[in-house]
């Protein structure tokens, strides 16, 4: 399912125009995408909740060359699903 499938299938279970579910969901994502920015948490019950986890500095080995390299620390998105949602995908 891509942007324009979703769009589709908001429109359609809300009952909202194609541009008021495409509006909606475009300030949905707007809204996560600041908080998680801001390092907050994301928790939508039955859903999942997304937060921003820390993965610090390591050494690692450049496969074409085999010399070893420092990779930076960094932040990443991390997803964990809530229980309905997990029951419903098994």
């Amino acid at each position: 399912m891509n942007k324009t499938d979703l769009v589709n299938a908001i429109a359609e279970k809300a009952g909202l125009s194609k541009a008021d579910a495409k509006n909606a969901l475009d300030a949905t994502i707007a809204a996560i995408t600041d908080a998680l920015a801001a390092n907050d948490k994301i928790a939508l019950v039955g859903f999942g909740t997304f937060s921003v986890a820390e993965k610090a500095a390591r050494t690692g080995i450049n496969p074409a060359t085999k010399q070893k390299i420092e990779i930076p620390a960094r932040k990443s998105v991390k997803f964990k699903a809530g229980a309905e949602l997990a029951a419903k995908v098994n």
